[in-house]
């Protein structure tokens, strides 16, 4: 009997201390909201990413990481399968510059550098101003729900690291989505001021 509790408790505190391990390497979406511009809804969100140390090992030997930021609306009906707003994705590419010693950070064909992987880290997990949704998509009298998600898109590594990808959870980083209800009548009287 003795053995047995023993036992349990040792499982119990292997169990929490992988699900800490597993927590700690992942990506937490602190806060995410919409709000409304002239151009149409931007979304606002702050994520806190952790990296791996095998992560951040690749990144400093040269290898860039890519992380896709999702958003998706939709307006969700009783009678029938919800309907779909709009989507957006944002790609940023981070990676480290051996020669300049300092990380680069682009989305698009804008590109910043930053001297240290902390500050890079910061610029990566604070999306601004991203218009997600043009103007007029959002009726008034409709309530909508939207999903945010951050991830680490191991389709863009190069091919060996996807191979161990595949095989090891330390290359896999990913939040889960982050859902909240979103009132069309705020952010469209918001947009008419």
């Amino acid at each position: 009997m003795l053995r047995a509790l023993r036992l349990a408790a040792a499982a119990l505190a292997f169990g929490a201390f992988v699900a800490g391990v597993a927590a700690a390497d992942e990506i937490e979406i602190r806060a995410a909201g919409l709000a409304p511009t002239d151009e149409g809804i931007v979304l606002n969100a702050d994520f806190e990413v952790d990296l791996t140390a095998r992560l951040e090992d690749a990144l400093a030997k040269g290898v860039p990481l890519y992380f896709v930021v999702e958003f998706e609306c939709y307006r969700p009906r009783w009678y029938w399968l919800d309907e779909r707003i709009g989507t957006a994705t944002l790609n940023l590419r981070l990676s480290f510059h051996a020669l300049t010693r300092t990380y680069r950070l682009s989305s698009g064909t804008l590109h910043r550098s930053y001297p240290t992987l902390a500050e890079a880290l910061l610029a990566l997990t604070r999306v601004r101003e991203w218009l997600v949704l043009p103007r007029g998509a959002l009726r008034p009298d409709t309530t909508y729900a939207a999903y945010v998600r951050m991830r680490l898109d191991t389709a863009q590594l190069p091919k060996p690291f996807q191979v161990s990808a595949l095989a090891n959870r330390e290359w896999t980083l990913a939040s889960p989505w982050k859902r909240w209800e979103v009132n069309g009548s705020t952010l469209a009287s918001e947009a008419v001021r």
